[in-house]
């Protein structure tokens, strides 16, 4: 977690999460029955002139593994208005983002700081499609938060507690060295991820918030085999004060 940001003073912050957009190289192609370029590209128009101060992107931009696909997402985000950060997924290739995001409004950072908040982007792409925060991830976010009382909101990919879908069997995988981390600073107030396709919230032990994000493409039953609803784009909207509150709203066209 190296990688830092840091946002200007402010008395209150207001982050637009993203995720899920599962694109492929053909804007017109299919992904479970609907046309993930068109969905993202519908929520993005819509939102194009609110006033965000950050777009961080929660991984599984593409579907397909392709350059094409992130260069498309580059191209409906050029000229976005705020600093758009990002995570890889279990479909995602990082040298494939880090090609196509090369340019603002991306940026490449993972420890981003604020007035009274500090926003840390953690990795959880494994070798399989469930997740992975293996001994140097968790070194990194240690470090990332040792010594530093800033309240913190983690931001990754893989859901580390099982939500009741078939989604469950690729979630982060042992993921109790995570949340025993986690738990050991108070400061760490919750955890936002993607993967689920499903808004949900959810309090875990030592009061640590877990927030699902819903997805840009199509959200996930909550059923033991895979079942999905085309519900329209869908996404979520964070609200930090530096005053130490935050509050979050799930949006969708």
């Amino acid at each position: 977690m190296s990688a830092r940001y840091q946002f200007a003073v402010k008395p209150f912050y207001r982050l637009l999460q993203l995720t899920d957009c599962h694109l492929l190289a053909d804007p017109q192609g299919d992904y479970q029955q609907i046309k993930p370029y068109q969905h993202l590209a519908s929520l993005l128009s819509a939102l194009k002139n609110q006033p965000f101060d950050a777009l961080i992107l929660t991984g599984d931009l593409t579907q397909d593994h392709s350059l094409a696909s992130y260069l498309l997402l580059a191209d409906l985000l050029k000229g976005w208005s705020s600093p758009v950060f990002y995570l890889p997924g279990n479909h995602d290739e990082p040298a494939l983002m880090a090609e196509a995001f090369a340019k603002p409004p991306f940026v490449a950072a993972t420890e981003l700081s604020a007035s009274g908040w500090k926003w840390l982007l953690l990795n959880s792409k494994g070798s399989t499609p469930a997740g992975e925060v293996d001994p140097p991830r968790l070194l990194e976010l240690e470090a990332a938060l040792k010594n530093d009382p800033t309240p913190v909101w983690i931001y990754c990919h893989h859901h580390p507690i099982p939500i009741g879908a078939a989604i469950d069997r690729h979630s982060l995988q042992q993921p109790e060295a995570l949340l025993t981390l986690l738990a050991a600073h108070p400061q760490v107030k919750g955890l936002a991820h993607g993967h689920c396709h499903h808004a949900y919230q959810t309090t875990h032990a030592a009061g640590l918030t877990i927030v699902g994000c819903p997805a840009t493409s199509v959200q996930f039953t909550l059923s033991a085999d895979w079942q999905t609803e085309d519900q329209g784009p869908q996404g979520c909207v964070w609200n930090f004060a530096a005053d130490g509150s935050v509050y979050w709203e799930f949006i969708r066209l």
